[in-house]
């Protein structure tokens, strides 16, 4: 009866249930709702045992279901007597299933697993079956927005897709294998997703459409307002006009963050055509090189733009929004009386999007050239649409929140978390040209309550110096990311502002997110436990739908996710590959497996730590030195105080006695005699220790806040 129950309010998918052998076995699925248990058994075509801690299983509401499934109760002074009864279970041909993190996850990210089910599968010495289900963080049983049961459920019947994986042997179940595999299942069950097969304008459209009398966007240089509607409409009619001027697949905006650049990227996308947003900061030969690549012939700008950058070459075909929009306005209320009566729907079809997009092109970025010449990332719709349903279910905002879209659309961050996350979710956002304007932009999160700041390390260090306390007063979440977060700048951030500072991890090739700290969240009573969510020298734990894998940097060998290694990670999020550049993408990019370039380890509890990027080693003697803890250990000697600026940064230049020395670029003048004595007495192997020591004006970074390593390099170079 219950089973049946279950099947009118769910609408299950289940794959791999042949990988659940036939005789005696072990379940290990994740656990995000009150009625896991119940989904599971009408997953699964044979009784399930379940292992049920005993204050749960007394629960009065809870009781019946449990005696109903032939649970078994088991607690910290009988957990011997539940083992044995569990294994005997399962000698006799039985499945058992266990949660393995031991409690309902509070934060929808998979906990920490715990060792009991290691002691059956060993005394049984039975095949453990690895299993997923998903889609059910945010249903009424789960602890979304912070409380069970008191919400309207999304939708009748709910999608929910439970995921069998391969059996494992006894002896190979250890936790990080399972934690691992079980992360897999995720992936994978995470890209059947239907959403992810839909067309990035079209999910624009639907968010626009909906609560489309709110403001959506605050142009911070003029304070203009325009909401969801308008915004909508506004790139209706530039569609129009693009559609018929620009015959090309992917068209050029160079446009800086405010109300121009959001309008055009969505416009471009309306016509079904690529934007590809060039980097007006990186200089003539990086943007020429972009739109060679690109193979760009339209370009939409502005005329002042062109004048402040006019040493920047262009494609022939140059389209000034200054110009074109001006004569568009009878156009654009004729259209937004049409968008406020049509359906969201019906717009689709009149503006002929597509109902598929999924592993076509939708936006290409260009990488940031820190390391090397700037490669065209192609970015699908799948996953740009599956990193904004990824970065939702992280940050899950409410209709009050506002971010400040001061990133430039050119950068990863900028573009999916800043640009397209508010169109399709209800989001405001704040626009302002310039990151490094801290002055003006502490003004603007004061007067427009702004709640999410995203930012890098070299950003919050100009707020350090220019914003005032109560400016950030309505803050609630600091994210930053693009380079490490330095503990000084963070702690001087929170001493000013009251404010932690959350840092995040992501690449142009994951679109951008994988990973962030979040804050913990506030007890409800006393007795509460309190599920961690952030880890200081951590990135935090990965994204919804995210897989990893640790494996030698030489050998390619998987190893424990544990150790430290190289980071692969695969998911609907992950690149489709470098704009002409084959041989490139095939050595990143193996069986959906993306080699990210850094050195990473996760702890038990699932948080990441990246020890840095290969190219940000030195390897000396045959040893590795990471320049980044070393920089950290360096600022330490030197007695912190550096917060407004970055000061310092390790360099690898060739040597030729042990192949390669570190050189150090400091803004202040350091005796590199007392540098050692002091880096010495805290442990810093003497390998490590720089023994060139430079000064520079200031160390080179780049539009986005990071670190500019070939400039750095070319310093260092040119000094030695």
């Amino acid at each position: 009866m219950a089973e049946r129950l279950v099947r009118l309010v769910y609408r299950l998918h289940v794959s791999g249930i042949e990988n659940v052998p036939p005789g005696g076995c072990l379940l290990l699925p994740n656990h995000v709702t009150w009625v896991d248990a119940i989904l599971l058994q009408a997953a699964c075509p044979r009784r399930l045992r379940f292992l049920v801690y005993e204050s749960i299983y007394r629960h009065p509401f809870l009781n019946p279901m449990f005696r109903l499934l032939r649970a078994i109760p088991i607690s910290s002074r009988k957990a011997k007597d539940a083992l044995r009864e569990a294994s005997g279970f399962i000698r006799a041909g039985e499945i058992v299933c266990i949660f393995p993190e031991g409690e309902l996850s509070r934060t929808g990210m998979l906990l920490r697993l715990r060792r009991g089910y290691e002691l059956i599968a060993h005394a049984t010495e039975c095949p453990v079956v690895p299993v997923w289900l998903d889609q059910l963080w945010g249903s009424i049983f789960s602890f979304q927005c912070g409380r069970y049961f008191k919400k309207f459920p999304k939708r009748l019947p709910y999608p929910v897709t439970v995921l069998f994986g391969k059996p494992m042997a006894h002896d190979h179940a250890h936790i990080g294998l399972v934690r691992q595999q079980m992360l897999e299942l995720g992936e994978e069950a995470y890209q059947q997703r239907p959403l992810f097969k839909s067309h990035l304008a079209k999910a624009c459209v639907r968010g626009l459409k909906h609560h489309q009398f709110e403001t959506v966007l605050i142009d911070g240089t003029d304070e203009s307002r325009m909401s969801r509607g308008l915004v909508l409409a506004a790139a209706i009619v530039l569609a129009r006009r693009l559609r018929g001027q620009c015959p090309q697949k992917r068209i050029g905006v160079m446009l800086p963050p405010g109300r121009g650049a959001v309008i055009a990227n969505l416009a471009i996308l309306l016509t079904d055509k690529v934007p590809v947003n060039l980097n007006f900061t990186a200089g003539p030969s990086a943007v020429g090189s972009a739109i060679r690549t690109a193979g760009l012939h339209d370009l939409v700008t502005a005329g002042p733009v062109l004048k402040k950058f006019c040493d920047l070459p262009t494609p022939p075909n140059l389209l000034l929004l200054d110009e074109i929009m001006p004569r568009l306005k009878p156009s654009i209320l004729l259209w937004r009386a049409i968008v406020a009566v049509m359906p969201w729907w019906g717009l689709v079809e009149l503006l002929r999007i597509p109902s598929v997009g999924d592993h076509a092109e939708a936006v290409v970025l260009f990488t940031s050239g820190s390391s090397g010449e700037p490669k065209g990332v192609v970015l699908s719709h799948r996953n740009l649409l599956a990193n904004v349903s990824q970065f939702g279910e992280l940050l899950n905002p409410s209709k009050r929140d506002g971010l400040l879209a001061s990133l430039p659309f050119f950068h990863s961050f900028g573009c999916t978390v800043t640009l397209w996350y508010p169109l399709i979710e209800r989001l405001r956002m704040v626009t302002y040209p310039n990151p490094l304007d801290a002055e003006k932009n502490a003004e603007l999160i004061e007067k427009h309550k702004i709640t999410f700041l995203l930012a890098t390390p070299t950003f919050l260090r100009v707020y350090l110096r220019k914003a005032r306390r109560e400016q950030l007063a309505s803050v609630r979440l600091v994210i930053t990311g693009a380079e490490k977060l330095p503990r000084d700048v963070a702690n001087a951030f929170h001493e000013k502002f009251g404010k932690e500072v959350m840092e995040g991890y992501g690449l142009t090739e994951t679109s951008p997110v994988v990973g962030v700290n979040l804050p913990e969240p506030e007890k409800h009573r006393p007795d509460d436990e309190v599920q961690p969510s952030s880890r200081p020298g951590s990135i935090g734990k990965m994204a919804p739908g995210i897989a990893a894998q640790i494996r030698d940097p030489e050998t390619g060998r998987v190893l424990s996710l544990h150790a430290t290694g190289m980071l692969w990670l695969k998911g609907a999020n992950i690149f489709e590959g470098y704009l002409n550049e084959p041989e490139l993408t095939a050595e990143v990019l193996q069986d959906g497996w993306f080699k990210t370039g850094d050195l990473g380890r996760f702890d038990e509890d699932g948080f990441l730590y990246i020890e840095g990027r290969v190219s940000r080693f030195s390897k000396i003697g045959g040893e590795m030195v990471p320049h980044e803890s070393l920089e950290v250990k360096i600022l330490e000697a030197l007695g912190g105080g550096q917060e407004d600026t970055r000061s310092v940064c390790i360099v690898g230049v060739p040597d030729r006695s042990k192949g390669e020395a570190v050189v150090l670029l400091s803004t202040q003048e350091i005796d590199l005699a007392d540098l050692r004595s002091k880096l010495l007495a805290v442990g810093v192997p003497p390998l490590w220790i720089p023994k060139v020591v430079k000064r520079v004006p200031a160390i080179p970074i780049q539009s986005s806040g990071k670190l500019d390593l070939q400039a750095c390099k070319k310093a260092a170079l040119d000094l030695v």
